[in-house]
C-alpha cells in the first residue's frame, strides 16, 4: 500500500510539473468543473457593470394571461430553462421562472456577450474614439502588430473573418478556447494569436477573434469593458440589477467573448433597443446606420462555401416565414430574439438548446418562434 501511494504521489508530482512547465495548470480547473454552467460566475472573479436609475418595464394588462403551448411547455422543461420572457409592444408580457430561478437571478450569457460587445463598438465609433471600422486594429495597440494580427479592421473581426489561428473547440480541455475559459492570462493567448488566411476573406466563427476586438475596444475608449458598458449601455438602459462580467483573474480582464451575468428582464433591453434602432425612450444610444449594418447579412462564404445570410456584426439573423429576425445567441441555450414586426422580443436562458435545425439555428429557436408567431 505504501509503495503505490508513493508511486501515485510521484505520478502526480510530475504531472503537475508538466503542467506547471507548460503554463496548462487551468487543465485541473477544467477538469474539476467538467463543462461549463450557467451559475459560472460564481467560480470566477468578476467585475461590476454598475447601474444608474432603473427603468423597470411597464407591466401589460394582459400580462401572464397567456400560456404556453404543450409543445413548448415540454420544451422548455426538455431544454431545462430557467427564465422565459416575452416584451410586446415594449411591456412585459409574459414571463415564467424554473428551478428556483427569478426575474433577479444572475446567469451566465455565454455568446450573447460578443452582441454586446458589437453594441459597445458601435458606440464608440459614434463618439469617435474608433475612427472608421476599416481601421487596422494596430492603429489602437501597438502591441498585437506581430504576425498579420495588427492588419485585421474592426469591421472583419465584427463579420467574424479575421483569419486567426483561433481553436473553437468546446470538447476538447486542450484547446485554447478551453484555456480562454478556465486560465486567467487572456491577454497572453491574444499575443500568441496568429493569421492563417486573409481577413474578410472567409466566414469562421472565432471566440477569440471577439476577445481581440474587445481588448483594442478597451484601448480606444481608455477604460474596462465593464466600466465603458455601465456607463454608455447599463445605466442609459435603465437596468435594474447590476451586472457581472467574468474576469480571468482578479482586477483582470473581462472575458468579452462571454460571460455577462444578468437575469431576463434586463437582458431583454438589449432587444428592445435593437427592436428601436439604437434609440431608448427618444435617446439614441448607438447609431441608426450601424444597427442597420449590424443587422445586416456579411455574405462572406463560410468554411461549408455557403454565402452567409445568418449573421451581421456578431449578431445571428433568421429570415422566416416571411419575417426578419435576429437574435443574440450563447453556447448553452442563451437567447434575446427580437421580431421586429410584430414588436416582439423574446427571452430564453437555460441550459440545453437542442439539434441544429437548418440555416445554422437551434431546435430551441424555432420552438419559441414559431409559438410566438402563432400567439401573438
Amino acid at each position: 500500500m505504501k509503495k503505490t501511494f508513493f508511486i501515485t504521489l510521484a505520478i502526480l508530482a510530475v504531472i503537475f510539473l508538466i503542467t506547471s512547465l507548460l503554463g496548462k495548470n487551468y487543465l485541473y480547473k477544467a477538469i474539476y468543473y467538467n463543462f461549463v454552467d450557467i451559475d459560472d460566475y460564481t467560480i470566477f472573479h468578476n467585475r461590476t457593470v454598475n447601474i444608474g436609475t432603473p427603468q423597470p418595464w411597464p407591466v401589460s394588462k394582459d400580462y401572464n394571461k397567456i400560456k404556453l403551448s404543450d409543445s413548448l411547455d415540454k420544451a422548455m422543461t426538455d431544454f431545462e430553462s430557467v427564465a422565459f420572457l416575452v416584451v410586446k409592444n415594449d411591456s412585459l408580457n409574459f414571463e415564467e421562472y424554473w428551478d428556483s430561478y427569478s426575474d433577479s437571478s444572475h446567469s451566465g450569457s455565454f455568446s450573447m456577450a460578443k452582441s454586446i460587445v458589437s453594441i459597445l463598438v458601435g458606440i464608440a465609433l459614434d463618439e469617435g474614439k474608433i475612427k472608421s471600422l476599416d481601421d487596422p486594429i494596430s492603429n489602437y495597440d501597438a502591441e498585437i502588430a506581430q504576425d498579420g494580427i495588427g492588419k485585421i479592421t474592426f469591421r472583419q473581426l465584427l463579420m467574424m473573418s479575421g483569419g486567426t489561428n483561433w481553436d473553437e473547440s468546446y470538447l476538447s480541455p486542450l484547446s485554447v478556447t478551453a484555456e480562454a475559459y478556465y486560465g486567467d492570462d487572456l491577454k497572453k493567448l491574444m499575443v500568441h494569436l496568429k493569421a492563417v488566411r486573409p481577413a474578410g476573406t472567409i466566414f469562421s466563427y472565432k471566440s477569440g477573434e471577439t476577445q481581440l476586438l474587445a481588448m483594442v475596444l478597451e484601448k480606444a475608449v481608455g477604460e474596462t469593458l465593464s466600466d465603458y458598458a455601465s456607463e454608455k449601455l447599463w445605466k442609459p438602459l435603465g437596468a435594474e440589477y447590476p451586472a457581472l462580467w467574468s474576469l480571468d483573474h482578479k482586477n483582470g480582464q473581462e472575458k468579452a467573448y462571454c460571460c455577462f451575468n444578468s437575469n431576463a428582464r434586463d437582458f431583454a433591453r438589449f432587444g428592445k433597443l435593437y427592436e428601436h434602432d439604437g434609440n431608448w425612450n427618444g435617446k439614441q444610444i448607438v447609431d441608426s446606420a450601424y444597427v442597420a449594418q449590424s443587422l445586416t447579412p456579411n455574405k462572406l462564404p463560410d468554411e461549408d462555401g455557403y454565402t452567409v445570410d445568418y449573421y451581421g456584426y456578431l449578431w445571428w439573423l433568421l429570415p422566416y416565414k416571411g419575417h426578419r429576425i435576429f437574435y443574440m445567441q450563447g453556447l448553452l441555450g442563451q437567447y434575446v430574439i427580437v421580431i421586429p414586426d410584430k414588436n416582439l422580443i423574446l427571452v430564453r436562458l437555460g441550459s440545453k438548446r437542442g439539434d441544429h435545425k437548418g440555416n445554422h439555428t437551434y431546435e430551441v429557436v424555432y420552438d419559441m418562434v414559431d409559438w410566438a408567431l402563432k400567439t401573438y
